[in-house]
């Protein structure tokens, strides 16, 4: 599972990801809202994210709280993108100019846009879920947590992940 601040680059990693490991992606985000940025029945969104993690292997991209116990509950590695909040800002800016194509992560009908809610969450999003993860630490200790803090820190991670895959295949 890969989790973080809007704009540390879940998604655009999730789908590399996808692509190295040919595993099924769901991104919470397409799941959560609907069109405008509606959020959806929340024990919809829970049955599916149910669904999801009840396969034998799978990769979930984003945030959710009210959930996050069952997602890391069931997963072995959680990649923590705990990159600095002026990055996620100009990085979320960005994104309403320029959006890769290939990132489908949004629900049909929601537009990037910035609104306040989005901006406070990004200011608190450390503060709120340090305390979330350290418990969660202590009580799935056989789910390896990884925190990625930037660009370079992804890069060997995914250099360091292709070695073991073409070592496998050997």
């Amino acid at each position: 599972m890969i989790m973080g601040r809007p704009g540390s680059g879940k998604s655009t990693f999730s789908i590399k990801l996808q692509s190295m490991l040919n595993l099924p992606l769901f991104h919470l985000d397409k799941h959560f809202f609907e069109a405008n940025w509606v959020q959806r029945n929340y024990q919809d969104f829970l049955n599916q994210q149910q669904d999801f993690v009840n396969q034998p292997y799978w990769i979930i991209d984003g945030n959710s709280s009210k959930s996050l116990e069952l997602r890391y509950s069931r997963a072995d590695v959680c990649l923590y993108f705990n990159f600095p909040r002026y990055l996620c800002y100009y990085r979320t800016v960005k994104r309403l100019f320029h959006k890769h194509p290939a990132i489908d992560d949004r629900a049909p009908g929601c537009q990037e846009t910035i609104r306040w809610s989005l901006l406070e969450y990004m200011w608190g999003y450390e503060k709120r879920m340090k305390p979330i993860l350290s418990q969660l630490k202590t009580n799935y200790p056989n789910v390896k947590l990884i925190e990625l803090r930037s660009d370079q820190d992804v890069i060997l991670f995914s250099e360091n992940l292709l070695q073991v895959i073409n070592q496998s295949v050997i």
